[in-house]
């Protein structure tokens, strides 16, 4: 397989693996998203599935598109904030879905907003295009972190933690 076919599905499994950790942490979301009481602008359920698999490959390409441009070597801070994102990421649906708690999941994703955030400036150094790619995962977690906020507000028997 040539080198950057090799590099994108890295970046795709090292993605996918973040992906799998937090739809697993969420097994029983569709039920528990349910129960909440939710703002009225909150999505439907159906909507997270589709609106995660196009961000979450849109990441992927915009972190192989880096390591295509400049390699680990020198994408160094760019690549490595990407794997922290992730982590932050995946552990957002263990403190909402797995541990309910809506404090830890409050403080989870508004560090990932500015993870977020900084990767996609730490890429732009690199790759507009791929900086380009992150834009629609700011907004979303961006509404993401309102929604997060919200709901536990709304819900803090159920989202009052371990």
């Amino acid at each position: 397989m040539p080198r950057p076919l090799l590099g994108f599905a890295g970046w795709f499994a090292v993605t996918l693996l973040a992906a799998t950790t937090g739809s697993m942490a969420a097994a029983t979301s569709r039920v528990f998203y349910q129960e909440l009481d939710r703002p009225a602008w909150a999505p439907p359920g159906w909507l997270f599935g589709p609106v995660w698999s196009v961000l979450y490959l849109l990441m992927a390409i915009a972190a192989w598109r880096v390591w295509r441009a400049r390699g680990w070597a020198g994408a160094r801070t760019a690549l490595a904030l990407n794997l922290v994102q992730l982590a932050a990421n995946a552990f957002w649906s263990v403190c909402f879905f797995m541990w309910r708690d809506g404090l830890l999941a409050t403080l989870d994703v508004v560090a990932l907003l500015a993870l977020v955030v900084a990767t996609l400036v730490a890429y732009a150094r690199h790759d507009r295009v791929a900086a380009g790619l992150l834009a629609p995962y700011v907004v979303w977690v961006s509404f993401a972190t309102a929604l997060t906020v919200a709901v536990w507000q709304r819900n803090p028997a159920l989202l009052g933690g371990r």
